[in-house]
């Protein structure tokens, strides 16, 4: 599904398309990767590095000049300038800049935690974990995008389960002046996810 990530341009990351003004627009792999990986980090500087370790990995030998080559070509295709809305920071790195519309939404957090924990029952049990849960008293709603927030406890669960013993699964929250905080703890292997009460999360 192709989602608007500026004027005229649309994006479909799982057909790694794009369009422009509903046309198709033919990249190649790089240029697509770094449209990308840009287009996810909005409004942030993204350094040269970061873009070579996510776009390039450790595939071969490259130097930062590449970067720039790939990146006048993608702007040329869509039509960009060296400014918008991907603009080059010298010395620092890159910004994609989107203006960006934000929904809130506010969350039953003990609720959505029990009906997370039921939704992964099966996966529980079979590893002979006893869930519980653990919620600072005065802490009852969040605001968070659910689905964001399943994701990211899913993920910290998926990492753990595979080498969970029979035990206990604690589920614990806590709030700080700066973050929420979940803990996950497996037989005493703690994961944290941070949620910043002001400012941006990562999904991913």
């Amino acid at each position: 599904m192709h989602t608007t990530i500026t004027n005229h341009i649309e994006i479909d990351r799982e057909q790694r398309s794009v369009r422009k003004d509903g046309q198709a627009v033919h990249l190649t792999g790089l240029e697509y990767d770094i449209l990308e990986f840009l287009s996810a980090h909005p409004n942030r500087i993204c350094t040269r590095q970061m873009l070579l370790d996510h776009v390039w990995g450790d595939r071969f030998l490259y130097d930062t000049g590449t970067i720039d080559v790939h990146l006048n070509a993608l702007r040329r295709k869509l039509d960009w300038t060296k400014k918008e809305p991907i603009e080059t920071i010298r010395g620092a790195g890159f910004v994609f800049h989107i203006e960006q519309k934000i929904t809130y939404y506010t969350i039953d957090l003990q609720k959505f935690l029990i009906d997370w924990l039921r939704s992964r029952e099966t996966e529980i049990n079979a590893k002979g974990l006893v869930a519980q849960m653990h919620l600072t008293p005065f802490v009852n709603e969040i605001t968070i995008e659910p689905k964001a927030l399943r994701q990211m406890l899913d993920s910290i669960l998926t990492a753990l389960l595979p080498s969970a013993q029979p035990g206990v699964l604690c589920l614990r929250s806590k709030l700080t002046m700066q973050y929420f905080i979940l803990s996950l703890d497996i037989n005493g292997t703690i994961n944290e996810l941070r949620i910043p009460i002001y400012g941006d999360f990562d999904a991913s």
